[in-house]
């Protein structure tokens, strides 16, 4: 049975190929190049070029001192001909320290019969996560918390500049997994739970690191994550099962893929977990049908980490760990993260010998890998010159990452205009998170799990210091009042409360990722609220600030708060920027990327179904503590003359729409302009409401500036029960703030239920 199914998958990628690996485009000069190269190669080279280690199987650590085994690496290249090394664990580098690293492997790599050059790859998730010295922006919910697309250009703009000032040309980013389920630990590694707002955040950053030349030396490949449906897991753990339906699939999940193809992403990391019981890198409907027929992907699909063997000891749909490696390439496949020894290579060539992987699909994978090398300039600088980046860790960037810190950070309650607190105010700073880095950068910082981010950023600023630099260590007591899960001498924190002005209470997590991540319950640990509790009993206004990687349950902690900031993991520069927004330097005009619960039940995404809304005799619809675009300032703003250029939208038609923004307060600010539409009725029940633009403005006390955006069919289309995208006939209503006006979609040509017209 098992032989009869492998043969079918053979079967199909065997049919598949003719269409997909050939194309329909003629040859480029560069693909003339690569296909040259091609034909001068063995087998056992392209299989090498299929093939990405970790660094620890090409080095050694002596005194803590990780450097390039000659041993090893001469095996790796000259052996295996291995394509490309990943990553580094445990360890963040100087920059010195990567360019005799890089410069090692590029060495050994010319030694090699055809001087095919390694691809480098690293998680520089925000920033350049291994390398000492860099700039470490909010992670990815946090600028999404900016609403504001041009940071996203400048934070990619100088995370590919410093991951390049390390000779390193890949990055495995943007994550463009839609942030649904707030238990997974992954949720800060998104753009939040909107399909529109991670894709347009994602090509932005995309856009940075790519610019307009991929090849200079200012630039790196992008690599889309985790291809797809990664960010819904059933019990929200990581690499666990999701049940998504091909419909929910392309509605939700696909577009910031699609968009991020658009944008031209060089490459593309797979998820690691299963939908509806098929293991993605399984997959070949949606790793060719999909990703390659339909979204026309030419890029390279390398796989996450060790996740092809485990689709014979996780998953259980592969007899042996050879018949694991020859569905993940016929599926679809073109580079294992293998990534500890040469298992990948050995059964590949096996397969390919033995007809179980043809030879077509093998070249068709070779000529991807090399083509973004050719596009890197990697054959003619496979490593740079650290002379070139002189800006690396510069004030220039580091004003970047405060500014999106700044932006990023969310006022989520301020009673009685609380915030911002005088200066000459005597505050009490207390909680887990007061005064470490961990909960300011989270994971993938300087390491794996940024654990040693107190270390590796002793020279910023924690919550707890930056409030002293701002207003005197003399104005400012600090007790820890308790551990991430425990309390700790909480009566020493409640004796210094009584006699300070304010408390500066900052709960939430330490960082993680991934697996280590992972929790049963969404509800913070409950020292930490009983911290909150025991504060309050005291009297005194309490300011709570919120460092977290997920959206947390705090409501019992936060029912007793006075003021509420959620500052998300915002970077090296985070505590900077909490201490500005406190005391009133800057003004907060951050907005949540995700719907933030009341309860650990109720994990309702905020563009629910109208049934998810309640009726009047039930008590239990959509009520989360916070909903996705909350946002206060220390200003007003005001919202008038919401128009619609036309009454009625046919297609090939556009509807421009307007509206009045003021700031109606004292003080200068930046507001997030969201635009959401409401479809009335359709085939398919409607969603409440969707984000479909938005815009950020900076208007002056008493200033009022028109923004405009643009309605078209495609807006408002949705994908119905067939998998087919469509915009039905009906009534739907344009929303911005508390302005709204109704159109109607009127078609010229009734389409079909098939979409098709």
């Amino acid at each position: 049975m098992i032989k009869n199914l492998f043969s079918l998958i053979v079967l199909a990628s065997l049919g598949a190929l003719s269409a997909s690996a050939q194309g329909t485009k003629p040859a480029s000069a560069l693909d003339q190049k690569v296909d040259s190269l091609i034909a001068k190669m063995t087998l056992e080279e392209k299989v090498g070029q299929m093939t990405e280690v970790t660094s620890d199987v090409v080095s050694t650590t002596t005194n803590g001192v990780h450097q390039i085994d000659a041993d090893k690496i001469k095996e790796a290249i000259l052996k295996y001909h291995v394509g490309s090394i990943l990553n580094v664990s445990g360890h963040a580098y100087d920059r010195k320290h990567w360019y005799e690293v890089i410069s090692a492997i590029q060495a050994e790599a010319a030694q090699d019969r055809l001087k095919i050059p390694v691809i480098y790859g690293i998680d520089a998730i925000h920033g350049v996560t291994y390398t000492v010295g860099s700039t470490l922006f909010p992670q990815e919910i946090g600028m999404a918390a900016t609403f504001n697309r041009l940071l996203a250009y400048k934070a990619g703009t100088i995370t590919a500049y410093e991951t390049r000032a390390s000779c390193i040309p890949w990055n495995y980013s943007p994550v463009l997994d839609l942030g649904k389920m707030p238990l997974w630990p992954r949720i800060y590694e998104t753009f939040g739970e909107d399909p529109y707002l991670v894709k347009t955040m994602g090509a932005s950053i995309i856009h940075g690191y790519q610019g307009s030349d991929v090849g200079d030396k200012y630039h790196v490949a992008a690599c889309m994550k985790h291809y797809l449906g990664y960010g819904d897991p059933l019990d929200g753990k990581d690499r666990t099962p999701a049940w998504i339906p091909d419909r929910y699939m392309r509605e939700y999940f696909l577009p910031p893929f699609i968009e991020a193809v658009k944008e031209g992403a060089k490459t593309l990391m797979v998820n690691s977990g299963e939908i509806n019981g098929v293991p993605l890198h399984a997959s070949h409907y949606m790793l060719t049908d999909v990703l390659r027929g339909e979204l026309h992907f030419e890029g390279v699909v390398v796989s996450d980490w060790r996740d092809i063997e485990y689709l014979h000891d996780r998953h259980h749909i592969a007899a042996t760990q050879k018949d694991a490696v020859m569905i993940a390439v016929n599926a679809g496949v073109d580079m294992s993260m293998v990534p500890y020894e040469y298992s990948f290579y050995n059964y590949l060539i096996e397969l390919v010998n033995e007809g179980k992987v043809p030879m077509a699909r093998i070249n068709q994978a070779v000529h991807r890998i090399l083509k973004v090398k050719y596009e890197l300039g990697l054959f003619d600088h496979p490593v740079g010159n650290p002379d070139d980046y002189p800006k690396f860790g510069s004030e220039e960037f580091r004003k970047v990452s405060l500014q999106a810190a700044t932006e990023s950070i969310t006022l989520l309650k301020n009673n009685n205009n609380v915030l911002p607190l005088k200066k000459t105010m005597k505050v009490l700073v207390t909680g887990p998170t007061a005064n470490t880095m961990r909960a300011l950068d989270g994971g993938w910082s300087y390491t794996w799990q940024g654990e040693q981010s107190d270390s590796f950023a002793a020279n910023k600023n924690t919550i707890l210091k930056a409030i002293q630099i701002e207003i005197g260590k003399d104005n400012v007591t600090y007790q820890p009042g308790a551990t991430y899960d425990s309390l700790q001498n909480v009566n020493d924190a409640v004796k210094a409360a009584k006699s300070a002005d304010a408390i500066v209470l900052c709960l939430g997590e330490l960082s993680y990722t991934e697996n280590v991540g992972n929790i049963d319950d969404l509800n913070l640990p409950w020292a930490q609220t009983e911290l909150a509790l025991e504060l309050a009993a005291t009297g005194k206004p309490i300011i709570l600030v919120l460092a977290e990687g997920r959206p947390r349950i705090v409501t019992e902690a936060e029912s007793h708060s006075s003021a509420t900031l959620m500052a998300y993991l915002s970077g090296n520069e985070g505590g900077d920027a909490i201490a500005d927004i406190l005391f009133g330097n800057v003004n907060p005009s951050g907005k949540l990327p995700v719907t933030y619960p009341r309860y650990a039940n109720a994990l309702v995404n905020y563009y629910r179904k109208n049934l998810e809304n309640g009726n009047s005799d039930d008590k239990h619809g959509y009520n989360p503590l916070y909903e996705f675009g909350t946002g206060l300032s220390y200003t007003t703003f005001s919202y008038s003359n919401l128009h619609l250029s036309q009454p009625d939208l046919k297609d090939g038609e556009t509807i421009t729409v307007t509206v009045d923004v003021k700031n109606s307060g004292a003080r200068d600010g930046k507001e997030s302009v969201l635009m959401y539409t409401q479809e009335e009725y359709a085939s398919i029940a409607p969603d409440f409401k969707r984000l479909r633009a938005y815009d950020k403005v900076d208007l002056k006390a008493g200033e009022t500036k028109t923004v405009t955006f643009k309605i078209t069919t495609k807006d408002i289309a949705f994908v119905n029960d067939l998998s087919k995208t469509v915009t039905e006939p009906g009534e739907f209503k344009v929303m911005i703030g508390d302005q709204s006006q109704s159109f109607n979609y009127i078609s010229t040509v009734a389409p079909d239920r098939s979409g098709k017209l």
